[in-house]
């Protein structure tokens, strides 16, 4: 078994002579190792996570710096070839890290409960190439680890008898994230020192996934998570997609309290994900200067991955090796990405999680949101870190239809064949026949007009709302964030100033000359907006369902975008749209994948495909009701978990 190992050190040398250096003052200290095995790199740790006495002698005939071996738990009092063959099957279905590569030897443990087990390998020793078979000593003349080890591949060094996890390393071909994580052993996380081979990418190790087991307190134990570089990491910077706010500010000595959620829930964070600069606004050709836009898989891999949580969004869609990506909306941060990437992705309730230590855009609007490939796993997280919301797993029968958002009515004038229109007709009828109920079709801007509060005198939607959410964002973000930071920066540097995106310039210039009052009257617009929607849209407090509506509107239709034309010059987001609702009503937005639209690619001169996917609207707190409603709809295989590459669904 051939095995290249390069070791990366990180080597710090202080000296005022010569003699200084040769008195022992140079400092080494080992941030780990890479190797590759079987022609795929992985990482090992500096530290190891447990100890074999006497392993040199133990392992012969198997030699080498670092040996690949596999720890077996088995219940079997007579574990045999095919007791093994079934659990390296199993094996092989579940988990990217382990390989039959480390069969160089393995240690089996008995996890029974009672008889006195042994193992019969001999035919399977020479049939896997297996050099040395230890057992615990739950066997007889069996030996222990100093710390006992859950099933997987480790690598053991027998000089020193250490054990150490086994990280593979993938590379980051969309180019969605800043860099690769692993734990720092104080509670916190490091930047990861190996490298892959790659153009221009990051690496990201992954442990393996047999090292977990989902528990109650821990239901989400080995799933894998990026997270948006707007959230404060232990141990490490927050850049919020800004080269000199990265250099400016040392790494964080907390992790904030709603990724620190997750990870008490058991995810395992591998990087931090790129966002588009100060999580404004940004497309990929124009606005992305100081960080290179990361890559949409989808159709022919040049389409704009949207933002402002475009990291997050995009590995998802692209990587299989990850499960969920955390990132943030305020104004379609989330369901934008989860939109054009053809991911699950939500917008949830206003308050539905802390937001300390998260650098804001405007507190009055931000949320924390999660994408997912799969609605139950989805459902599953949600569940978990949502935990202030009551869960109901009954749903409401009113479906709202806007027909000005959809463009016409679907049932007096039924779409053609073929026709995104038809994608959502045909996937609203199914949710019809789900719920056993019919569509109410509506008007949203002729409900306004008749239903409006006496306190509105805007005559219309787009009057009341045009500029609240480009005036919230703008005064907050600058008051918060642009002038602390230009105000540290110069202070550090002579009285420069730092290189920002043109979008958050134009966003910060646009704020900085409002007139004063204004803040006061777009919440005051906001609150209008708010109190109606609750009021006359959707009602909460139904004892089964939450909510007695679900409103529906299209997020995206398969249209392009592509990344290689040049747009206009950024401005503040002024308008009002269906996508705004949630952002001022607070209540959650949440969307689903449904389907593919054709397209001839002006890139690959051949016909592709790019998601179609449909939002969910319904009252505030009500965000658990929906979750439950999309893993219902996966079990009854009306929504259908996407893959990862160029489409969604396998053709």
């Amino acid at each position: 078994m051939k095995m290249q190992l390069n070791v990366f050190a990180g080597i710090a040398i202080g000296f005022a002579t010569l003699s200084a250096v040769a008195a022992g003052q140079v400092s080494i200290q080992h941030t780990g190792r890479t190797l590759t095995l079987g022609n795929v790199s992985y990482f090992v740790p500096p530290s190891p996570v447990s100890t074999l006495n006497n392993a040199a002698f133990l392992v012969k005939p198997a030699s080498g710096d670092l040996i690949p071996f596999s720890v077996i738990p088995t219940s079997k009092l007579v574990f045999d070839e095919k007791a093994l063959e079934d659990t390296l099957s199993l094996w092989a279905a579940h988990d990217d890290v382990w390989s039959k590569e480390f069969l160089t030897g393995v240690y089996v443990t008995f996890n029974g409960t009672r008889g006195r087990p042994s193992t019969s390998l001999g035919s399977a020793q020479k049939k896997f190439g297996i050099d040395f078979v230890l057992r615990s000593k739950s066997f007889s003349f069996g030996v222990d680890f100093k710390t006992p080890l859950p099933s997987g591949p480790y690598f053991l060094e027998p000089a020193t008898g250490h054990v150490f996890q086994a990280y593979r390393l993938y590379n980051d071909e969309n180019q969605s994230f800043l860099y690769g994580t692993v734990p720092d052993g104080d509670g916190g996380y490091q930047i990861l020192s190996a490298r892959a081979p790659g153009a221009a990418t990051e690496t990201i190790g992954v442990p393996s996934r047999l090292y977990f087991t989902p528990t109650k307190e821990k239901p989400l134990a080995g799933f894998r998570v990026a997270v948006k570089d707007i959230f404060d990491i232990k141990g490490l910077r927050t850049g919020c997609g800004n080269r000199a706010f990265w250099q400016l500010y040392p790494p964080k000595a907390r992790t904030a309290p709603a990724i620190q959620r997750l990870l008490d829930g058991g995810m395992v964070l591998v990087g931090k994900a790129k966002t588009s600069q100060f999580a404004n606004g940004e497309t990929a050709t124009d606005d992305w200067v100081d960080l290179h836009a990361p890559y949409n898989p989808r159709g022919d891999g040049y389409q704009d991955g949207s933002s402002s949580s475009t990291g997050p969004g995009t590995a998802t869609a692209a990587y299989p090796w990850l499960d969920f990506a955390v990132g943030s909306d305020t104004g379609g941060s989330m369901r934008g990405p989860a939109g054009a990437n053809g991911v699950f992705g939500n917008r949830p309730s206003h308050g539905a999680v802390s937001l300390d230590d998260v650098m804001p855009l405007s507190p009055e609007l931000d949320t924390a949101g999660i994408f997912s490939r799969d609605a139950k796993l989805w459902a599953t997280a949600g569940q978990w870190w949502y935990q202030n919301f009551t869960s109901f797993s009954r749903f409401p029968k009113k479906i709202i239809f806007p027909v000005d958002v959809f463009g016409s009515s679907f049932l007096t004038n039924p779409p053609a064949a073929g026709t995104t229109a038809a994608t959502f007709n045909s996937f609203i009828s199914q949710l019809e026949g789900f719920l056993n109920t019919t569509r109410t079709e509506v008007s949203f801007a002729g409900m306004w007009n008749t239903t409006k509060p006496a306190n509105a005198s805007a005559p219309t939607l787009q009057a009341l709302l045009s500029t609240t959410y480009a005036d919230l964002i703008t005064l907050d973000q600058t008051a918060l964030v642009a002038d602390p930071f230009f105000a540290d920066f110069g202070a550090a540097n002579g009285g420069r100033t730092p290189f920002v995106n043109p979008a958050p310039l134009a966003r910060w210039a646009y704020g900085r000359a409002l007139p004063a009052g204004r803040k006061e009257e777009a919440l005051t617009n906001k609150t209008i907006f708010m109190d109606w929607f609750a009021d006359e849209v959707i009602k909460a407090g139904d004892p089964e369902t939450c909510a007695d509506a679900i409103f529906l509107y299209p997020q995206s239709s398969g249209g392009t975008n592509y990344r290689n034309r040049y747009i206009s010059s950024p401005t503040a987001p002024i308008g009002f749209s269906s996508g705004r609702i949630a952002v001022h009503g607070e209540v959650p937005d949440m969307v689903v994948p449904i389907g593919e639209a054709p397209y001839n690619s002006t890139v690959t001169g051949k016909t592709e495909f790019l998601p179609v996917t449909l939002s969910f609207v319904t009252a505030k707190g009500c965000d658990l009701m929906l979750f439950n409603l999309f893993a219902a709809l996966q079990d009854a295989g009306i929504v259908k978990p996407v893959g990862t590459g160029s489409r969604l669904f396998a053709s």
